[in-house]
């Protein structure tokens, strides 16, 4: 694709400041998309120029965070923090913080969601598991911003909001609002009494880089917190974009809380309240990411999300099924999609 006669004000913009830098780091003219995300962020691929005494072969990216709906300096914050950490982020090489700019090294273009499969999920997932425990280890309060009781609350009413009110066309009545605000309040209940550490917020299989050397490498992580010990450990195993068999990933959050417990992390020292609480943590999420997927399609039209939902809605359901708290939501979603209610077990 290519770039050369774009009609895009910001762009040239980007352009004008790569030219500009010391040293002429890259070759401006070699610039060409590299990804997009859920949000207004824009990355870019582009050469290091030779003359300038990088590799002939060598690539950065270029990040665009167009202000004022975007702000780099978190990006900047959480890189620093996770890089001292000692796991694979990109390095900052130049920096527009006022205008949204940012030159970055490469982690290169191989996503754990294009390299899983039944062979090589396994060491995959154990060197993601080691990192986020090298992140966690790290973890000291003020640092970041809370994940605190209003923050949780705000995502989960995305669900009411936008999956329920703006996809499905439905208004609870008060019945149903109460019993789903009892549902929330049990999720919160469990999630605010969780340990706290620093939490990525998005550790999934689209946002860690396969890597030869330091894997995995980690994206994605402006919007990190300080907040519930099991959120990033289940958002990479009950990934919003690939299933594994619960024997699989019960097998690894067991290694998890094993590392994480020689690690001096503050997990449950029970077990079967360690998972407890990664499937509320799980169901908490997932409630978020309905609402988000329905909003990226109604209000900002992008529609990849919507194939998606089946998946995270399973996993909504089944945990759901398992708890007498949470049981009221799975009630709920049977009367929204006009379905006898499942028979299952509770515990």
């Amino acid at each position: 694709m290519s770039l050369e006669h774009s009609p895009d004000p910001r762009l040239v913009q980007l352009k004008q400041w790569l030219s500009a830098l010391p040293g002429n780091p890259v070759n401006v003219d070699s610039i060409r998309p590299a990804s997009s995300d859920a949000s207004f962020r824009r990355y870019f691929r582009v050469d290091a120029d030779s003359a300038s005494g990088s590799d002939a072969d060598a690539t950065l990216i270029v990040m665009d965070a167009p202000p004022p709906q975007e702000d780099v300096r978190p990006f900047v914050h959480v890189a620093q923090l996770f890089g001292e950490a000692g796991v694979s982020v990109p390095r900052i090489l130049a920096q527009d913080v006022d205008n949204g700019f940012l030159l970055l090294s490469d982690l290169g273009a191989t996503t754990y969601l294009n390299e899983l499969n039944h062979d090589t999920a396994h060491k995959l997932y154990l060197d993601a598991i080691e990192a986020l425990v090298l992140i966690q280890s790290q973890s000291r309060p003020d640092v970041l911003p809370e994940y605190d009781r209003a923050l949780l609350l705000r995502e989960l009413t995305l669900f009411p909001d936008w999956y329920i009110g703006k996809h499905l066309g439905v208004t609870l009545n008060d019945k149903q609002t109460a019993e789903l605000n009892k549902v929330f309040d049990a999720l919160l209940a469990n999630n605010l009494a969780q340990p706290q550490v620093y939490v990525h917020r998005d550790y999934h299989s689209r946002n860690l880089m396969v890597m030869q050397k330091g894997n995995p490498g980690i994206l994605d992580f402006q919007d990190a917190v300080y907040g519930p010990i099991t959120y990033d450990l289940v958002s990479l195993l009950r990934d919003a974009y690939i299933q594994w068999d619960e024997e699989m990933v019960l097998d690894w959050a067991i290694r998890y809380w094993e590392l994480a417990k020689r690690a001096g992390l503050p997990v449950n020292s029970d077990i079967d309240a360690f998972y407890k609480d990664f499937e509320f943590m799980g169901v908490q999420r997932h409630l978020k990411v309905l609402g988000i997927f329905a909003r990226l399609f109604h209000r900002d039209g992008k529609d990849a999300y919507l194939k998606d939902l089946p998946l995270v809605m399973e996993y909504t359901r089944k945990v759901a099924a398992r708890y007498k708290e949470l049981m009221p939501l799975v009630r709920l979603l049977d009367q929204l999609e006009e379905k006898a209610p499942q028979v299952g077990y509770t515990f």
